[in-house]
């Protein structure tokens, strides 16, 4: 299901629609629907009750070093350029994979809604970026990608972690972290981010995983 965002009520729909489980990419708000499967739960990150485990600790520490800045969302060739690297040692299998520059344009600046680029970078280098989106209650992360090379830093579970913080300091109570799939592995690591909120028939509720 899909639905397009545009006008003044924009905010306000991609508002409407994130709390029940929908999704933005560009001016398009979505969410799966297929017969018979429900195996795409919406989670979030009720932040004010998440506490730093030590190895979330080691990750904050280790990037300690790192500069963050918040801009427009305005793409950069040096962000296209680590997206690519990203994709190509990542998610080359992905639907994604093969993002050219004014796709990748289109991502970031096609937004009718409160949105803004995260860069972090190390000694001017860019390392790892996000695109977030401000709902009422809470951020909404779109899409982040970061320097493969990098593993001994974490950068995935970095960003998180930053934007936690971020989303607390800016006074709100949940951090949307889109859909969890119950054995897929490239998101089991939203399950140590707890306590994690998913979208059921009732609303949302604690996490507890499938229940199908």
């Amino acid at each position: 299901m899909f639905t397009y965002l545009s006008g003044l009520a924009a905010e306000d729909l991609n508002d409407a629609l994130t709390h029940a489980g929908f999704r933005r990419s560009q001016n398009i708000a979505y969410r799966p629907a297929c017969e018979d499967c429900n195996a795409c739960i919406s989670v979030r990150v009720a932040v004010n009750d998440f506490n730093l485990s030590k190895s979330f600790k080691r990750v904050l520490k280790i990037n300690s070093d790192l500069s963050a800045a918040r801009h427009a969302p305005e793409s950069r060739r040096t962000q296209f350029d680590l997206l690519r690297k990203y994709l190509d040692e990542r998610h080359n299998d992905g639907g994604m994979a093969n993002m050219n520059s004014l796709e990748f344009i289109s991502m970031i600046e096609e937004t009718p809604v409160d949105s803004h680029v995260v860069e972090y970078q190390e000694d001017e280098k860019l390392i790892a970026c996000v695109l977030m989106d401000r709902l009422s209650d809470g951020y909404s992360m779109v899409y982040s990608f970061y320097e493969p090379d990098q593993k001994n830093r974490s950068l995935g579970t970095f960003m998180i972690l930053d934007q936690i913080q971020r989303t607390k300091e800016a006074g709100l109570d949940y951090l949307y972290l889109g859909y969890w799939i119950s054995g897929c592995r490239k998101m089991l690591y939203k399950e140590r981010f707890q306590p994690l909120e998913q979208l059921t028939k009732d609303g949302w509720q604690p996490f507890i995983g499938s229940t199908f």
